[in-house]
């Protein structure tokens, strides 16, 4: 499929530099590395949580299948 006709339009070197450029300028060089890291985390916790989100279910559905047990002590 030609990404022309799926409405996406070619970037290149001059088109990434007006975006960094517009970047630096709205937030600044020192804030910069701070929206850096926070993406990355984020990015780390997403993966983190695809990673173990079969996980609970499983435990869930074994908790399910065991009915509870009732005190004795009446």
């Amino acid at each position: 499929m030609n990404l022309h006709m799926a409405g996406f339009i070619p970037i290149g070197m001059p088109e990434l530099l007006v975006i960094l450029l517009v970047v630096l300028l709205l937030f600044g060089a020192a804030k910069i590395p701070q929206l850096m890291k926070g993406l990355g985390q984020g990015i780390s916790e997403f993966k983190k949580g695809v990673k173990e989100g079969g996980e609970p279910e499983a435990e869930e559905k074994k908790k399910e299948e065991k009915p509870p047990e009732e005190s004795k002590s009446k």
